[in-house]
């Protein structure tokens, strides 16, 4: 008996300094840097984080980071709305949500860690600051940079084809998408900043995807096993928004060759075309730019003609699914 109350006041006695222990750990108090960061000035932001490794912790900080700075945009793009409207804000919503997106894609790269600290089992802190300054002026320098890739590959893609120019006028393009979300950052960074002429440059550049789509064009030859093809290309191609032209000597003009050999077969009841289709795309001076191999098998159970249609069927839902250019084997 004597054995059985020694055996408890032992457990008890070591559940108890277990739980000294804890309540001790419980009780670490956070670093007064943590519990009450510098508050944001005119020039600096700062922010904490935490996290289970110090990188973890980072992140959490540049995502705190990018909300307080999405209250400055937000302050920023309702003055401009109600002050000089239209000047970036042509086709934007004042919602915090709308905010937010456009700090979300806007990289946050300039920052210093001022405190970092192991807190716990896993558990890491850390306090980062950005002077406002310096992160307006790397922003700056990436649109930048930005603007003199953009019109390297201009000057390169001069001696290209037509259709590789659009190709590269296409990337520039979707490069410059988010253009308007950094430019509202950079006037809640500095207010008296003037983001007018990025912003007609960037248009002026943008726009050249959209000119050259215009002037481009296409002709579509095929043999007589590829009749049936024809209209859904055609109709692909009208969903990039390119003409289609016979015979034209332009530059921005294209020809696309189609021929296929369709074998006739009967399986389970039906009537089987299993069609081999080739496609070329030739420039004016008969220079193949692109090309593609299909083989699409058809069925039907009234005859082969039904079959052979059905062939162009599923080629019109192969180029709504995967799209015209991917079909023709070509960007676009």
């Amino acid at each position: 008996m004597r054995e059985i109350f020694f055996t408890i006041f032992i457990l008890l006695f070591v559940s108890g300094c277990s739980s000294k222990e804890e309540s001790h750990m419980v009780k670490k108090e956070l670093p007064s840097w943590y519990v009450n960061p510098p508050k944001d000035s005119k020039t600096t932001l700062y922010a904490t984080g935490e996290g289970r490794e110090r990188k973890e912790a980072i992140a959490d900080a540049l995502n705190l980071l990018a909300s307080t700075l999405s209250v400055s945009v937000e302050s920023q793009f309702t003055l401009q709305q109600s002050v000089k409207e239209g000047l970036v804000t042509s086709h934007q919503q004042s919602s915090q949500s709308r905010i937010d997106s456009v700090v979300d894609r806007v990289r946050i790269s300039n920052y210093e860690i001022v405190e970092s600290q192991e807190f716990g089992f896993k558990k890491y802190i850390v306090l980062i600051k950005s002077d406002k300054q310096k992160l307006f002026s790397s922003l700056k320098n990436e649109l930048e940079q930005k603007f003199s890739a953009a019109q390297k590959e201009l000057e390169f893609v001069k001696e290209s084809h037509a259709l590789r120019e659009l190709e590269i006028y296409k990337k520039i393009k979707i490069e410059f998408a988010d253009i308007q979300n950094t430019l509202m950052v950079m006037q809640a960074l500095k207010s008296d900043f003037d983001s007018h002429s990025y912003l007609k440059k960037a248009q002026n550049i943008t726009s050249l995807y959209d000119e050259q789509l215009s002037k481009i064009s296409f002709s579509i030859t095929c043999d007589d096993e590829s009749k049936r093809l024809q209209a859904p290309i055609a109709e692909g191609l009208s969903l990039k928004k390119v003409q289609i032209e016979q015979n034209s000597n332009k530059r921005e003009h294209f020809n696309i060759e189609v021929r296929s050999k369709t074998k006739e077969s009967f399986a389970y009841g039906f009537i089987m075309a299993s069609s081999a289709i080739e496609i070329v795309v030739k420039d004016v001076k008969k220079i193949i730019i692109g090309s593609n191999k299909l083989n699409i098998t058809g069925q039907s159970i009234h005859s082969f003609d039904a079959a052979q249609e059905s062939i162009a069927i599923k080629l019109d839902e192969m180029i709504r699914k995967e799209g015209i250019g991917k079909v023709l084997g070509l960007e676009l």
